[in-house]
């Protein structure tokens, strides 16, 4: 179910807080929730599944990503909890793919080749095609 992408970072579909322990079993170190609250009737709330991170011993961020697209600050938000995970994280939204963005945009951020996220994605199953122009804008100011 958890589709990983590097050694840094794996994506999911929505978890549940069962989930949390499962995670914590294979490694990650901290789960990033990249889902808005009530975006779907039924979904557990990233309190409840910030507390089951907290009897894991996980760490815990929230960095919700609507449709309307990512900003700067996600970017840095996402960024910035890589480099605090201290291990393997966990990023989760609906299905997977606002994650596998966020993760990719933001390595674009850092300077990473467009290609091989691109590859890297594929790998997972997640297509970036649709922001492409994004990436490759990323990069070159890197």
């Amino acid at each position: 179910m958890f589709r990983r992408l590097d050694d840094a970072i794996a994506v999911s579909p929505q978890i549940s807080v069962d989930q949390v322990a499962a995670a914590a079993a294979q490694g990650v170190t901290m789960i990033i929730n990249n889902r808005p609250e009530g975006e779907e009737e039924g979904q557990p709330t990233g309190d409840e599944i910030a507390a089951a991170c907290a009897a894991a011993g996980l760490a815990y961020r929230a960095i919700p990503v609507t449709h309307a697209g990512f900003s700067a600050n996600q970017l840095d938000e996402m960024n910035a909890a890589l480099d605090a995970a201290g291990g393997p994280v966990l990023a989760y939204c609906r299905s997977g793919t606002r994650s596998t963005y966020l993760w990719a945009l933001a390595s674009a951020q850092r300077g990473g080749s467009p290609d091989a996220l691109s590859e890297t994605a594929a790998g997972a199953g997640y297509d970036l095609g649709a922001i492409r122009p994004m990436l490759d804008a990323l990069s070159a100011r890197a």
